[in-house]
């Protein structure tokens, strides 16, 4: 009687007949029936009468993994070849496919899982199944499809040891890795849960995995977000205990008690034969696979993601690989961020979040996007959301306010071209940092931001690096590069690299952290500052000290910052997330000018990082000796970058550099780098003076249209006071949406 509920027999059990044996069983081993209840229950209870549906290409291991799954959950297990197909048929599947050829196969195989169904069980499915459409629509109407995601190196070696003859589509001319590249798109497109199958991994480590990961699907609640203001328990210092999910903190943007978005349970961890298996495949791949494990999927479904992501990276990237890795010379290497429409490491962030912000925005409200920017947003975030469909356009509009004498003319002629029927740039009569507060403050003002709900059903968003969504798509171009030099023969994985990042928000610094967080072996992150350097004193002393601190206009204007946001989330990290501690930090900041860490904090954010910074000076001659010697041109910013790693590296594993823009965008200051005498004040001159060099990176021609198309082109200035911002919103939002 114990054996009748193990996962084969079980399928014979009616109802009334379960009842009988519970009883029977519970008055004669009452310790065994505990168990054993204990064990059905938890298998009912994650899957009720919904089926687990393994897809894979052949050789995945999905019979093997099913079976063990099946045994693990105590619930019948499916094999559609052996136990389907092949009774149908009354043959064997290699038979089938010999007698009738593969494009008949394909039809009588669906045709058969037309006429199949089950409940409550693991099913594991042939590895041509998913390329019939509607015999994988029928049998996805009740189940959880789980991708064995396997590399293509391993499941040919499989094949190849296994001799297998019955590979659907294979015949003279066409290669096993041909069908297999072929069949993936099928696989993508009817995936709910997709679990990474490295090499070596067994198959009871797999159905662990499997089941983890369908856990994970139908429960949400495990991923929640607190503010790095808020308490262990989530509860933020102002006592707000309502969980937030992936979709309330995107379109939220910044917490109600003035503190940044963090995974309550932090961030996913990689294995380091996950990460392998991510070796051989494309940025586009690689960004499905991280962000799936970053963004709940009753957020926005697998399905949904990988369209969003395709559509983010597709055409409007001049580079195929999207941020290719290119050695510089010795143990340096440059991760080339700026291949997007205009030309730097904001495009890679900002062709995504808008699309995940449509996505995941009610319907019924309408969203003005505030951003600020010290250059490179602007545009970037500008061009971003006009490219959404033109629904969303009339529900979703943005304004970008940035320092008016504070960005190259470039920069600014860039933003003032951006601007479309939905978005707009208003330039401010201040720096940075005034935007970026100000900004800050009108989130927390609840009073204003009623308003404009109440009077014109508006809500406001943000698409800065405060907003969370900013930092996933930049974590992964962090870890794409290490996987680059890997795929490169430079190292091998698990070998260590440093990272180099010019960085005065913290954001690209605080997303290559992460990277090393969910398992990419990054030893050092080295942050390098022009002479607004506070980020570089406060790292070696443990000091934010703002006090007789003005900004200094420089070649790097990108990171003429002095109140660095994400530094925020990287000490609410350290401090073991502390959340009152760091409230207690950033009340100083704002109303004393500085703070000091704890010595043993300061001690842990040392063993991360290390800091830099290089005068303008040292940035032009950098510019001009890399040309000199390499004929390659940096940009003033990843200058800055190479200036410091010079100094701070020890030469003794290779050093990433994130070059975050284009030279083209900042042509006086590369002009005179280059040692130009005259330089004319037109920006497209400058471009095409430029260009003459015929350097490398060529001169990036999508910024050079863009200026052209600009224009006499025109923008509002407004004075630095919050009460003219707030008046230039409530305008914005009338003459939109009204």
């Amino acid at each position: 009687m114990f054996h009748i509920f193990q996962y084969q027999p079980l399928r014979l059990i009616t109802q009334n007949s379960l009842s009988s044996i519970c009883l029977k069983l519970m008055l004669s081993r009452p310790v065994a029936f505990t168990q054993i209840w204990k064990s059905w229950f938890s298998s009912h209870s994650l899957l009720g009468k919904k089926n687990i549906i393994l897809m894979g290409p052949p050789g995945a291991g999905k019979t093997t993994t099913g079976r063990i799954v099946g045994q693990k959950l105590d619930c019948p297990v499916i094999d559609i070849d052996d136990d389907v197909l092949e009774k149908t048929w009354n043959m064997s599947v290699s038979e089938k496919l010999r007698d009738i050829g593969y494009e008949e196969f394909i039809e009588e195989e669906g045709k058969a899982l037309l006429k199949f169904s089950a409940s409550g069980s693991v099913i594991s499915l042939s590895g041509s199944n998913p390329m019939h459409a509607a015999g994988m629509q029928h049998i996805k109407k009740n189940g959880i499809v789980v991708y064995l995601d396997v590399p293509t190196t391993v499941i040919m070696s499989r094949l190849k040891s296994k001799q297998m003859d019955r590979i659907v589509g294979l015949s003279p001319g066409i290669s096993l890795k041909d069908i297999l590249q072929f069949r993936k798109q099928f696989y993508k497109r009817w995936f709910d849960i997709r679990v990474l199958c490295g090499g070596d991994v067994e198959a009871e480590v797999m159905a662990e995995k499997v089941i983890d990961a369908v856990k994970r699907y139908q429960d949400s609640e495990l991923e929640t977000f607190i503010s790095t203001r808020s308490s262990r328990s989530g509860r933020s210092t102002e006592g707000d205990s309502h969980k937030l999910y992936f979709s309330d903190v995107v379109t939220q943007g910044l917490a109600l008690d003035g503190g940044l978005f963090v995974p309550e349970r932090g961030l996913p961890k990689f294995t380091s034969e996950e990460w392998q298996g991510l070796i051989e495949v494309t940025y586009v791949e690689r960004a499905q696979v991280i962000l799936e494990r970053c963004i709940h999927p009753a957020d926005i479904p697998a399905s949904k993601l990988a369209e969003i992501i395709e559509t983010a990276y597709g055409e409007n990237f001049s580079c195929s690989k999207v941020a290719p890795v290119r050695h510089l010379a010795g143990n340096q290497f440059l991760l080339e961020l700026f291949h997007g429409p205009t030309a730097s490491f904001k495009d890679l962030a900002l062709q995504l979040v808008p699309h995940l912000f449509a996505y995941c925005i009610p319907r019924s409200c309408n969203f003005l996007i505030l951003v600020a920017t010290s250059g490179d947003t602007g545009s970037a975030v500008l061009d971003g959301f006009s490219r959404l469909h033109d629904t969303d356009k009339q529900r979703i509009a943005l304004v970008n306010f940035f320092p008016e004498d504070g960005v190259s003319p470039i920069q600014k002629s860039q933003m003032i071209g951006c601007q479309k029927e939905n978005a707009w740039s208003v330039g401010v009569k201040s720096d940075f940092d005034f935007c970026q507060t100000a900004i800050k403050q009108i989130f927390t003002n609840s009073d204003f931001t009623g308003f404009l709900t109440v009077e014109y059903g508006t809500a406001l968003g943000a698409a800065n690096s405060i907003n969370w969504a900013r930092l996933l798509p930049q974590i992964v171009y962090h870890a794409s590069a290490y996987l680059d030099l890997v795929h490169q023969g430079i190292i091998s994985f698990g070998s260590p690299v440093d990272i180099c990042i010019p960085t005065g928000n913290f954001g690209n610094m605080l997303a290559a952290f992460y990277a090393k967080m969910m398992g990419i072996p990054i030893r050092k992150c080295i942050c390098a500052s022009n002479e607004n350097n506070v980020l570089t004193d406060f790292i070696r002393t443990g000091v934010y000290d703002l006090r007789g601190r003005k900004l200094i206009s420089s070649f790097s204007p990108a990171v003429d910052i002095l109140k660095s946001s994400n530094l925020e989330r990287y000490l609410h990290l350290i401090a073991n997330e502390d959340g009152q501690l760091v409230t207690q930090l950033f009340n100083q900041l704002e109303n004393r000018g500085h703070f000091q860490l704890q010595k043993d904090l300061l001690g842990k954010l040392q063993q991360d990082l290390v800091a830099g910074w290089c005068s303008d000076e040292d940035c032009l001659a950098a510019i001009h000796s890399v040309y000199s010697t390499t004929g390659y041109i940096l940009d003033t910013h990843t200058a800055v970058a190479k200036v410091v790693a010079d100094r701070l590296q020890d030469r003794t594993c290779p050093i990433i550099i994130s070059s975050t823009a284009h030279y083209s965008k900042f042509a006086p200051a590369i002009l005179r780098a280059l040692r130009i005498a005259e330089i004319n004040q037109n920006p497209l001159s400058q471009l095409h003076l430029l260009s003459s060099y015929s350097a490398l990176p060529p001169i990036h021609w999508g910024l050079l249209e863009t200026l052209k198309k600009t224009g006499n082109g025109d923008h509002q200035v407004c004075a630095a006071d919050m009460n003219v911002l707030m008046s230039h919103i409530e305008t914005l939002i009338q003459n939109h949406f009204m």
